[in-house]
């Protein structure tokens, strides 16, 4: 062994946390017991609660079960037993930082190895926060790739991971930005790293996304807030490029997303048939109408406009990003009560990276300050987040058959929704991660 690959691994192996990988293995019959339950479908919690686990699987779910005899008990008391949640927007393989010219600067310096490593960090804080599943819509040098298959062979905690490679976007629009002069960091960016000029050359920035190893495309439809050059909600992708990349994608049998906070840019997307939109900001509730109508997810990502211009603001922001931050972040409530008016499909997602790793759960009480209810709200971070990510057979809910992905909260999340911040216990495809 090379005295370089050695440093790596040892450097690895003090980073990655002990515990997590000391958790027991799971056992033939595991009896949940707590004083309620939400299944993540419904409106209400079911009392005296017990979920019964065999191997990776949940095999029932009801009221004071019998338990039968030899099943290892855990009784979790004053509690509510859930299924693991799913956020649907994340970027677990970065963080950013209250100083964004500082930030820049560090990115720049870190190399691909210490992005991975740092990755396993920010994904074992995600599972312990009670997320099992997440959709990473955006990474660079496919790190994201490797992250998810080393969760998925055991070799580090995380969870479920859905991933996407490279955002694809127009050249100099929000996936392109770097504020950087020509030639300054290398070679022009192309079809490689996402960025396309016409349907074909889009197509193609599909099939290299899929080669490598993309389960989702996300393409940024509009401006965002944290590229330089580009304004927050101007459309960047033109009718027939999103028609290209909607119509590829779907061929494959993969998923989209969009990254939209204007309205003409997601209009775009929706008229293309994009599986969902991406913040929103400027939306409208004629373009949640056109939504609704073609069955498109909204992901509303609140806690990231709260922690770039909201209550948790970073402190040192260019002046163009900050006026963009103030102008999203004025509109956002607006828009997503418009969502809630129009009863369009909301599925959870924080935009996890802008805001820290492990604070997700911070996303359920935003909506419910806005005017969703508790209930609907946990249902879109469980079984409406399982239908957007075309895992509604398998993940979601407390029923049987369904992976064994619980979470416990103290008392009643239906009464005060933020107990989903002070997650008790995870369990997830029947390995207990986290308990009391």
């Amino acid at each position: 062994m090379t005295r370089t690959r050695h440093a790596v691994l040892v450097l690895a192996a003090a980073l990655l946390p002990g515990p997590l990988f000391a958790a027991d293995p799971p056992a033939p019959l595991v009896a949940l017991r707590a004083k309620r339950l939400f299944d993540g479908r419904g409106d209400a919690v079911v009392a005296d609660a017990v979920v019964l686990v065999e191997g990776s699987k949940i095999k029932a779910v009801g009221r004071a079960l019998p338990v039968p005899p030899g099943a290892t008990i855990v009784d979790l008391g004053d509690a509510t037993l859930l299924p693991g949640f799913i956020d649907c927007h994340t970027h677990l393989t970065f963080e950013s930082g209250p100083d964004y010219y500082r930030q820049t600067v560090v990115d720049l310096q870190r190399t691909t190895a210490e992005k991975a490593i740092r990755a396993t960090v920010f994904a074992r804080r995600t599972l312990l926060a009670g997320f099992t599943t997440v959709r990473d819509l955006g990474a660079d040098e496919f790190v994201d790739v490797g992250l998810r298959n080393a969760i998925a062979s055991g070799a580090v905690p995380g969870p479920r991971m859905l991933v996407a490679t490279h955002p694809l976007g127009a050249r100099g629009g929000h996936a392109d930005a770097d504020g950087f002069s020509y030639g300054r960091l290398g070679k022009e960016s192309g079809v490689a790293d996402g960025i396309a000029s016409g349907p074909d050359a889009f197509r193609d920035a599909v099939r290299f996304d899929v080669k490598y190893g993309a389960d989702v495309i996300k393409v940024m439809a509009t401006g965002g807030v944290l590229s330089l050059q580009d304004e927050v909600d101007t459309p960047q992708v033109t009718q027939p490029e999103m028609d290209a990349i909607v119509d590829e994608a779907h061929r494959l049998r993969k998923k989209t997303a969009a990254h939209a906070h204007g309205i003409e840019g997601a209009r775009t997307a929706i008229r293309a048939g994009i599986d969902s939109i991406e913040h929103g900001s400027f939306l409208d509730e004629e373009t949640f109408r056109m939504m609704k109508a073609k069955g498109t997810f909204f992901v509303p990502t609140l806690m990231a406009l709260e922690y770039v211009s909201g209550r948790h603001a970073m402190a040192a922001l260019p002046p163009s990003v900050a006026a963009k931050a103030k102008a999203a972040g004025e509109k956002r409530s607006e828009a997503f009560r418009a969502a809630l008016r129009t009863g369009v499909k909301i599925a959870f997602g924080t935009d996890s990276a802008v805001s820290p790793h492990g604070k997700n759960a911070e996303e359920f009480g935003l909506m419910v300050e806005l005017g969703m209810s508790p209930a609907a709200a946990l249902r879109s971070a469980t079984s409406a987040a399982a239908e957007l990510l075309g895992l509604e057979k398998s993940i979601g809910s407390l029923a049987p058959g369904y992976e064994a992905d619980v979470v416990a909260v103290p008392g009643n999340p239906l009464d005060d929704v933020t107990a989903t911040e002070r997650v008790l216990f995870v369990m997830k495809g029947g390995v207990v991660v986290r308990k009391p």
